[in-house]
């Protein structure tokens, strides 16, 4: 950990906290009107939409599977300031790009460029590992958590009341926001990672994606909730992959509907973690708390899968909210598996797995409930994929039942070399 007094330490949560939460409420005011704007430049077919989303979430994956290391391994040489701003720069002028998208082909290539600049919740989780003591993480990690559910609270929710006046506007909003973002950060955001704990030189085998994921296996108790990490980010994908669509065929919801469920998903979110995890983490214990989280995920999954009515969708979202302990007890048990020095690398490792898992979940996903609802299918069944996101998640929860321990010392740097 850094040399930082209690004081300045706490104005660098709060500032990594605002940085964070405006870029989630960008993200979060296009993820009701995405889809339905795919959906109208095709043609308004449903089911070809479905493909063209996991096509879209495909796509944007692969591009960080490739971008995030590199981001990971440049914040560990030149600081983690400049490479958030950066990308809160590039997100800004990206969603310009993407308002002003005449085809479905130009949409793409700003899906892309969006994915090559989205670098700040990566190093985010790195910024956490610099300020804070390892038996205080989980509950920083936590305090990120809440950031996204906030953010979910706001964005989703003007996205789908502005969407249902122009599905271009939530876009123009998003850029407003990033590029508010980038301007805060410019004035206020500290730097968390001095000079004297920095990489010495920028090392391209580890921002390969590939050189990266091998840094993994130098730590093997990393590499073991690295895959935890892999199945449970690939479970959720099947929210953005389907739920927009899922949400319009078997409940009839239009984007402001959407826009006010996943407010609600962002109420349970900040509940979970702001208040929840710190407590649960504390009386449990970081591998208890990931198991709880874990099958509290399968069990809402498998609830949302059967919810024939919207009451009974809407009744297994407090569990599933439950879910979000495991990802703040996850990290807090990686981050004190190494140094100071490969934070970076290590969370730019995990985020190419977070985009490998991407690569495949939205074809996956969005494939399953386009053909369960397609003419093709056995039987209609647009829930079909929250039962396959469950089954990923099940199996995620028996790797952290083998391989999890509990936590223990962090490993110094010349343990790690």
């Amino acid at each position: 950990m850094t040399a930082v007094v209690p004081r300045a330490r706490n104005a660098a949560l709060a500032f990594i906290f605002v940085t964070v939460l405006i870029d989630v409420l960008s993200f979060g005011l296009i993820i009701p009107v995405l889809p339905h704007l795919v959906q109208q430049l095709i043609g308004g077919d449903t089911e070809h939409a479905a493909y063209w989303v996991g096509v879209f979430g495909t796509v944007f994956a692969a591009i960080q599977f490739f971008s995030s290391p590199i981001q990971g391994a440049l914040s560990d040489r030149f600081g983690r300031r400049p490479v958030i701003l950066l990308s809160c720069l590039g997100l800004g002028l990206d969603f310009c790009f993407m308002a002003l998208a005449p085809t479905l082909g130009w949409l793409m290539v700003g899906r892309v460029i969006s994915a090559m600049t989205s670098a700040s919740f990566t190093t985010a989780n790195a910024y956490i590992a610099d300020i804070t003591t390892p038996e205080k993480r989980a509950k920083s990690f936590g305090m990120i958590g809440a950031a996204f559910g906030l953010g979910f609270i706001v964005g989703p929710l003007i996205g789908g009341v502005l969407g249902n006046i122009d599905l271009r506007l939530p876009f123009w909003g998003a850029a407003v926001l990033a590029l508010a973002n980038f301007c805060y950060g410019a004035f206020v955001l500290p730097e968390s990672l001095p000079v004297e704990r920095r990489s010495p030189r920028f090392d391209w085998s580890h921002a390969k994606p590939f050189g990266s994921l091998h840094l993994l296996r130098r730590y093997p108790h990393v590499m073991s909730l690295a895959m935890v990490v892999f199945l449970a980010n690939m479970a959720h994908y099947v929210y953005p992959s389907t739920f927009v669509l899922f949400a319009d065929v078997r409940y009839g919801w239009n984007q402001q509907q959407v826009g006010y469920v996943l407010a609600f998903v962002g109420v349970l979110s900040v509940i979970v973690n702001a208040v929840l995890v710190g407590r649960l983490v504390k009386a449990l214990g970081e591998r208890r708390a990931l198991l709880l989280g874990l099958g509290c995920g399968v069990v809402g999954f498998t609830l949302y899968g059967l919810a024939a009515s919207p009451w009974l969708f809407l009744a297994g979202m407090p569990v599933s909210a439950l879910w979000s302990i495991a990802a703040p007890a996850t990290q807090a048990l990686i981050t004190r598996e190494v140094g100071p020095e490969m934070q970076g690398r290590i969370q730019g490792a995990l985020m190419s797995l977070v985009s490998l898992a991407g690569i495949v979940a939205p074809a996956m996903f969005a494939g399953t409930f386009g053909w369960f609802i397609g003419h093709r299918a056995p039987v209609h069944q647009p829930g079909a994929a929250f039962f396959l996101a469950a089954c990923v998640l099940a199996t995620a929860w028996v790797i952290a039942l083998r391989h999890a321990r509990p936590a223990q010392a962090p490993v110094a740097a010349a343990e790690s070399a």
